[in-house]
């Protein structure tokens, strides 16, 4: 069967089966990633995978169900179990579930590649990684890394509704790293990401980042780092590079604005979140320079898609307007639930997964600013990039983040280099003291997002630039 004629199938069966509605997605996905070590090539995956997964709507309970096949019988044994499922969840009281009206919508949609990434030869990927890790190795790193990751995605989707879409998302990226070990010390440093920057393109990405061209100098920093100062305690001026700060999006703003997070839907493992729907188009979340986007629309960001896996079209909405929270990450039921009139944030990391609200591409809108000139405004800061840990409560309210590499910043000028450099905050205190932000946006991909039970990952993109906080507390108290 193809598989729109397996996704209708089971579609079908579920509403035989009495659920009042039912949607079905069949995933076919390639995924490819090679890991190179100190000069030589350590690990090669290659895997595929094809299925249908099937979601029913009884009453007021879900049911889903998924199968590794498309023959008709599968299909329709799936739907008519999802239905089961549904109706067997319908039993425990709660709460009617209803979904935001939607247009049936018959599209076909593919994101742009211009080089097939899986199309590359292994041969010269392994060069890629073997050259820039011995690179590495040759400028005094102890342990030298790089990686690169593609995934090749194909999917049907068909819902009782009338929808009909199907969809070609190919992703890939890649970075490498560079570790030196001292006596008691190890330091990292990384490009251009802790885990590489991923987008939803092909493999001209990975050449745009160009790898050798930057392995000496990841190298000779991270060696350096060894007998740099120690990131100074105590309250300043915190400058952070882009990289940083899309993590710092993706931690403290874009889990927060989840909705299924502030409906406790996912309490029990992912946590909640500190928003009230109350304060919705009223709270002071950040300064005046905060504007924040949901925006799956964005060419080659890695959140980005033609449609949901609810089959509602990628719109681009505010999340943050000039630092009022105005906007959540939603479905079609917890928009529902909360009084809203959107969806768009639905996906399933494969098809034997339920799909849930998950990040698209949230980031930061750019400011007026340079990083120089936000360096030469500062007169006693420290500047930070390439995150190296995180931390954050089940509210996504109170944080501590370790930096890769930090520098003094003394009377506008970029100094001495410090090693181990932190930074501590609360969510919206930290962004109402945004008072600098950079014009020099990259959208940031981040394809390691957990969420779930069953575990998902997700992959998130998030537009950042540099930024001044003001009196941030930074460093390690004695």
């Amino acid at each position: 069967m193809t598989g729109f004629d397996a996704a209708s199938a089971a579609v079908q069966a579920a509403l035989d089966a009495g659920a009042r509605y039912a949607d079905a997605r069949v995933m076919h996905r390639r995924y490819e990633s090679m890991s190179a070590r100190n000069g030589d090539v350590e690990e090669l995956t290659q895997d595929e995978s094809l299925g249908l997964g099937v979601r029913a709507l009884v009453g007021s309970g879900w049911g889903f169900h998924a199968v590794p096949e498309l023959s008709d019988a599968a299909a329709r044994d799936a739907g008519r179990r999802a239905a089961l499922i549904a109706a067997a969840s319908a039993r425990v009281p709660g709460p009617p579930v209803d979904l935001v009206p939607a247009e049936p919508v018959v599209a076909s949609w593919s994101s742009a590649c211009e080089v097939d990434p899986l199309g590359v030869a292994l041969s010269d990927k392994g060069d890629l990684l073997v050259g820039a890790t011995a690179t590495m190795r040759e400028h005094g790193a102890d342990l030298a890394e790089g990686l690169y990751q593609v995934w090749d995605t194909t999917k049907w989707f068909v819902s009782s509704e009338g929808h009909r879409i199907d969809q070609r998302i190919r992703e890939c990226g890649g970075g490498i790293s560079a570790t030196s070990i001292g006596d008691g010390e190890t330091q990292r440093r990384s490009y251009p990401s802790y885990r590489g920057q991923y987008g939803t393109t092909g493999w001209e990405l990975v050449t745009r980042l160009d790898l050798a061209a930057h392995a000496a100098r990841v190298a000779e920093e991270s060696r350096a780092l060894l007998t740099a100062p120690e990131c100074p305690a105590g309250e300043t001026d915190l400058i952070l590079g882009g990289e940083q700060l899309a993590l710092q999006i993706h931690e403290s703003v874009g889990h927060a604005i989840e909705l299924d997070r502030i409906l406790g839907w996912e309490a029990a493992f992912a946590g909640t979140s500190w928003l009230d729907l109350a304060q919705l188009g009223s709270l002071r979340y950040g300064s005046e320079l905060m504007n924040v986007t949901i925006d799956p629309t964005i060419p080659g960001a890695l959140g980005s898609f033609g449609f949901d896996d609810e089959g509602s079209p990628a719109v681009r909405r505010d999340a943050v307007r000039e630092g009022r929270w105005v906007g959540v990450l939603a479905g079609r039921d917890s928009a529902a639930v909360a009084g809203l009139d959107y969806g768009g944030s639905v996906r399933a990391d494969g098809w034997a997964r339920l799909p849930m609200v998950r990040m698209t591409n949230v980031g930061l809108e750019p400011g007026p600013h340079t990083l120089d000139e936000i360096i030469a405004a500062t007169d006693d800061g420290v500047l930070m990039d390439i995150n190296r840990s995180w931390s954050i409560d089940d509210k996504r309210l109170n944080f501590q983040f370790g930096c890769e590499i930090g520098w003094e910043v003394k009377r506008g000028r970029r100094g001495r280099m410090l090693r181990n450099p932190t930074y501590t905050g609360i969510g919206p205190l930290f962004w109402r003291s945004m008072d600098m932000l950079s014009a020099e946006t990259v959208a940031w991909g981040t394809p390691n997002c957990g969420k779930g039970q069953p575990g998902q990952v997700g992959h998130t993109g998030h537009p950042a630039a540099p930024a001044r906080f003001r009196n941030v507390r930074v460093g390690v108290r004695a």
